[in-house]
């Protein structure tokens, strides 16, 4: 069994020369191993950090980023915020993103080859990354950096030069090549390209350390091998784990429905966050808050002792949500929020304006973009969803009569609907 990140930070503060554990070492060493799943070679980082200290020469510390997606959630933002911790060091970070990579298609977790994207899409998704990633990071200490740079002047020579360090033998040791083939899957040639461009990226950037996913392990290793055969010290690399999602079970993702998007509004991310379990709060606040973690033992500590586990996960969710808005907007969300779960009703809702009063109240939740249809609008009232003026509707054959009304459906839905004959 691996050792946790505790475990190995405890040993090598043990192990490790007084020389090379200075106090910027120790605390370099403390920021680096937090939440992380494996720093590998460990010994080999404690060596970059003395030396860089002992220079006065910053570490570059690299994570790349394939623009699949126009959006990026607060799952990704995991190893960003372990750049920025790095970077509040002094640290030079670079922020790289796989426009060429893209158009390779990354087979990690794959069991099927990757239909790899168009120019287009990548320059279109591209757009928008840097910009989402600076709500994380430092921009004015950040270095952007595309692969096409070095990745297309290489050259039908240089990939076959490139190609010649690696063997197939080695190839087939990853999971999910390994798994294909014996499966009788396809597994394209190209394929094999995307984890050799991924590592000659580290070799133009001369990294001394790669972040990444754990799925990311073999293109990181990768990264250090061709590093060597280029005659370079080779990185260390960092993995992060894969940030659980509001269910607590599966990975963040779009797909299952269980993220947070960094551009969601104020009030959406604050009350998605509290609606996390008090037992998946604790690994949020390792993993995405900048609180110390002497801060978050001692709030642990404080609900072990009896403290209501809501005031940490309050305190939480306003971090995340001024993070990717403001301070001011963290505390309108938490404000909204309150409001809603005593009844209230928000200081600003849509206004509409219906007219055929009497009007059914199916047919107005309808009409007012409450439901998407009258069927679903019924659905809502058999499961006393839906209020009128703070009072919940049971009775689908109400009608309403010209007048102005608030009209409330679940806990966030909201409409002051005047109705005209």
């Amino acid at each position: 069994m691996n050792p946790s990140p505790e475990e190995t930070k405890s040993t090598l503060l043990n192990d490790a020369s007084p020389q090379a554990l200075t106090d910027g070492v120790r605390e370099a060493l403390s920021v680096t191993l937090r939440g992380c799943e494996e720093l590998i070679p460990q010994a080999d980082w404690v060596k970059k950090l003395s030396r860089s200290q002992a220079t006065g020469k910053p570490l570059r510390i690299k994570l790349g980023l394939d623009p699949t997606a126009p959006d990026i959630h607060i799952g990704h933002t995991v190893v960003l915020n372990k750049m920025r911790q790095l970077q509040d060091l002094g640290h030079q970070v670079i922020f790289l993103i796989g426009d060429f990579t893209s158009l390779i298609g990354d087979p990690s977790g794959r069991n099927s080859t990757r239909p790899p994207l168009t120019a287009e899409q990548i320059k279109a998704n591209a757009e928008t990354y840097y910009k989402q990633a600076s709500l994380v990071l430092d921009p004015a200490r950040t270095e952007i950096r595309y692969n096409s740079e070095w990745s297309l002047p290489l050259g039908s020579m240089g990939m076959i030069q490139l190609a010649a360090k690696y063997t197939v033998a080695r190839m087939m040791e990853r999971n999910d090549f390994h798994q294909r083939f014996t499966a009788g899957t396809p597994i394209s040639v190209h394929e094999f390209l995307y984890p050799l461009m991924q590592g000659y990226d580290s070799v133009a950037l001369q990294s001394d350390l790669e972040l990444g996913g754990t799925d990311q392990k073999f293109n990181l290793l990768m990264g250090r091998h061709l590093q060597a055969e280029y005659g370079q010290e080779p990185q260390c690399i960092l993995t992060m784990p894969l940030l659980e999602g509001l269910d607590g079970v599966d990975k963040m993702s779009k797909s299952k429905n269980n993220y947070i998007g960094i551009t969601e509004d104020a009030n959406t991310m604050f009350a998605k966050v509290l609606s996390i379990s008090d037992t998946l709060m604790w690994r949020w606040y390792t993993l995405l808050s900048f609180q110390s973690m002497a801060r978050i033992d001692a709030l642990k500590k404080a609900v072990d002792e009896g403290a209501n586990p809501k005031d940490a996960k309050v305190a939480l969710a306003k971090e995340i949500t001024a993070r990717f808005h403001s301070a001011a907007a963290a505390d309108a969300a938490e404000q909204d929020f309150i409001n809603r779960s005593r009844g209230g009703v928000p200081d600003e809702i849509p206004e509409v304006s219906l007219s055929g009063a009497p009007l059914g109240i199916a047919a107005l939740l309808k009409s007012a973009g409450l439901a998407p249809s009258t069927s679903e609008a019924n659905r809502l009232i058999d499961g006393g969803g839906v209020r009128v003026d703070s009072s919940v509707v049971s009775d689908k054959g109400l009608k309403l009569a010209a007048g102005a009304y608030v009209v409330q459906v679940g806990k966030r839905k909201f409409a002051r609907v005047t109705l005209n004959p």
